[in-house]
């Protein structure tokens, strides 16, 4: 059996320019067939209410839906359309979703709340293209590095395997925290497995100074130290977590998670070794 999923984007989170590689990260995976749908950057009601049906053409086993600040009017605009559907959906979101748990729990829609995917310093005198880039490569070094990529890979495969073998779809409803994040990365030095604790702790502060940059200055005099001050916090994350996957490369032992040639996770530590 070939397992459909149906991937909707609306805006950018750092979950989401990764988030159906992490199922086929040598696009050789033969058990699922994945389709993506975005409306870009923005994330509007009226675009949600454009690209969240198109899914269903694809005839898909689940759907996931990735998108900044689950509470926002896009997010929940598309919450109501995926709960009308006769598929299994959940959400992949930042720490604001953690706020409607119990309001996706009441439309049968699961979760995945990745606490340390902050949110951007979205000020013009600040962001460009440029920063943006710099911004989302931290939070991508970050999630991968600390181990919520491996959580959420693991998380969304426990999925495809109950759908593969024809079973009722169990939703996620995970909240990933900095403890969750670095037990799955499997560190086994205790300063690497801190380093990467910091990390992740590090990047969940950084939506506290964007908001307050982004929603509670005005003056641009005041607001533009806060919000490069909150991309500093990013770019020093990704180098703590850098350094702790450093730590575990000198000891030889990264755990590495590949998919094998049937779709199933196998798992290796040492470099030169097979994945078993």
């Amino acid at each position: 059996m070939v397992v459909k999923i149906g991937i909707v984007k609306s805006g950018n989170i750092g979950a989401s320019p990764v988030l159906e590689l992490l199922l086929d990260e040598r696009a050789d995976r033969p058990n699922i067939d994945v389709r993506v749908f975005t409306s870009g950057a923005k994330m509007n009601p009226e675009q949600v209410e454009d690209v969240v049906p198109k899914v269903k053409d694809f005839d898909p086993d689940f759907v996931m839906f990735s998108s900044p600040n689950p509470t926002a009017p896009g997010p929940a605009k598309a919450r109501e359309l995926l709960s009308e559907m006769d598929v299994p959906a959940f959400i992949i979101g930042d720490a604001p979703g953690k706020r409607a748990k119990d309001e996706m729990d009441e439309q049968g829609i699961g979760y995945i709340i990745v606490e340390a995917d902050s949110m951007i310093g979205a000020r013009r005198e600040w962001l460009d293209p440029t920063e943006m880039s710099v911004f989302n490569s931290d939070l991508i070094k970050v999630l991968a590095c600390t181990g919520a990529y491996r959580l959420i890979q693991n998380t969304i495969d426990g999925v495809i395997a109950q759908a593969d073998a024809g079973e009722e779809i169990e939703l996620p409803k995970l909240v990933i925290n900095a403890q969750k994040a670095v037990d799955a990365a499997g560190f086994t030095s205790p300063y690497a497995k801190a380093k990467a604790y910091a990390a992740y702790e590090m990047c969940a502060k950084v939506a506290d100074l964007d908001m307050k940059g982004c929603f509670m200055m005005k003056n641009y005099e005041e607001f533009l130290p806060v919000v490069a001050a909150a991309h500093e916090m990013a770019s020093a994350a990704a180098q703590l977590a850098t350094e702790a996957r450093e730590i575990e490369k000198a000891n030889d032992t990264v755990l590495r998670t590949p998919h094998m040639s049937d779709g199933s996770t196998g798992k290796k530590v040492n470099l030169i070794s097979k994945p078993e």
